[in-house]
């Protein structure tokens, strides 16, 4: 769910709320949410067996990706942030 901007001239009263509230609503917050979501850093290359400093090669990314478990989940995360690169 993508947060929406917090309009301060159509709603000020919003801008006034706890940024906990303000997320629970859907309203964009200080900041991102992925320092926060990278729990184990490096979690995912060492299962996998991947080198540090070497990409993990896709093929290998998208078969960890259907697993079931924590090694599914961090895989598909890192495909999600794979997306974010500029």
């Amino acid at each position: 769910m993508a947060l929406k901007p917090v309009d301060k001239d159509s709603n000020p009263g919003l801008a006034k709320l706890p940024t906990e509230v303000r997320n629970k609503m859907g309203y964009m917050k200080k900041g991102g949410f992925i320092k926060e979501a990278i729990k184990k850093p490096g979690a995912l290359r060492k299962a996998l067996g991947a080198k540090k400093g070497e990409p993990i090669p896709a093929k290998k990314l998208a078969a960890a990706a259907k697993a079931p478990g924590k090694l599914g989940q961090r895989a598909r995360f890192a495909q999600t942030l794979k997306g974010f690169k500029k």
